[in-house]
């Protein structure tokens, strides 16, 4: 996939550098203000079952 994406890109090695780079930043910036914050609720991390009953003190 990745090799299929190098030979598509234009421009020479540096610019197919440029244009990978500033495509890897916009997948990172999809994922964290749309893909992450619509999984949050889905997933786990708050559902906690640790309390206070038996602890020394």
């Amino acid at each position: 996939m990745y090799g299929w994406i190098w030979r598509h890109l234009p421009g020479n090695v540096w610019l197919r550098a440029a244009i990978s780079l500033l495509l890897a930043l916009a997948v990172v910036y999809v994922l964290f203000q749309y893909v992450f914050p619509w999984a949050e609720p889905l997933l786990p991390f708050n559902d906690v079952t640790v309390d206070g009953e038996g602890a020394a003190g």
